[in-house]
């Protein structure tokens, strides 16, 4: 990139020396001709760079207790259904949203507490009120990619092609990061229950989504200034690196605090 510049600013000069006058003005419409070409350069290595991540992102599952499938494999026992979470997010929290990407982040953690709620046999028409009016409000019509059974939070590689093509992969990486901090916060509140669940291979693509979802927002807020405050809340969680269940488990419980201030920080 710098040879070019170079080049464009050589041939510049010796076009400069052929024709005289405005000297000024054509140095200053070439610069930022240049400024344009680098800009554009850098933006499409980081666009490329983000939809690889998008790839890697889009084969790693939710976790067990939160999938569709049978909330794998996890079972409550009548006395755990007797006493029902109270730290889930209330479906209220729809109406506090103001901006595009709080609608968004929030649309995805209420997602996820609608699966958490539904594994307690606890009502979620509320839930399913408030999403509903979140995605009114959103109006992305990515969200058609959606299939039924699955969550926005499961960051699809569909739904990423899906929202770049509505111009919208910046609001993908927010939804993305809102989900797994509600998913972390989630399985931290039982982790002896909801971790039965996991494998060793489970617990390496939990903590490596955060590398994914972190370097996408870190170069994303290169040009983006809106995505900086996301990237911030998150990168404290980068120390969460288990290779398996007793590592995660010992993470989690190590990185408590950190978790709850991510999602203070997402889910206003």
């Amino acid at each position: 990139m710098k040879k070019l510049s170079f080049f464009a600013v050589a041939l510049t000069a010796m076009v400069f020396a052929a024709c005289g006058g405005n000297k000024g003005n054509q140095t200053a419409e070439v610069t930022d001709s240049i400024k344009t070409f680098e800009q554009q350069q850098i933006e499409a290595s980081i666009k490329m760079h983000v939809d690889s991540l998008a790839e890697e992102i889009g084969k790693l599952k939710m976790v067990p207790f939160l999938q569709s499938d049978g909330n794998g494999g996890l079972k409550l026992t009548k006395e755990e259904l007797q006493v029902k979470p109270d730290y889930l997010l209330d479906p209220a929290a729809a109406q506090e949203a103001t901006t595009l990407a709080d609608k968004y982040r929030i649309l995805s953690a209420l997602d996820i507490d609608r699966r958490y709620a539904k594994l307690y046999e606890m009502p979620i028409d509320e839930y399913d009120k408030a999403i509903t009016k979140l995605g009114a409000d959103i109006n992305d019509p990515s969200f058609k990619n959606v299939e039924e059974g699955e969550s926005v939070g499961e960051s699809t590689k569909k739904l990423y092609d899906a929202m770049n093509e509505n111009g919208r992969i910046n609001y993908f990486w927010q939804i993305a990061a809102a989900s797994l901090v509600e998913q972390l916060y989630l399985a931290n509140k039982k982790a002896d229950k909801f971790l039965s669940t996991f494998t060793d291979e489970t617990a390496t693509n939990t903590t490596f989504r955060i590398v994914l979802i972190l370097d996408a927002l870190n170069r994303l807020a290169e040009y983006d200034p809106d995505i900086k405050p996301v990237a911030e809340a998150l990168a404290p969680l980068d120390v969460l690196n288990a290779t398996s269940v007793s590592e995660l488990k010992a993470q989690l419980a190590e990185s408590a605090d950190k978790i709850e201030a991510a999602r203070k920080a997402l889910i206003k």
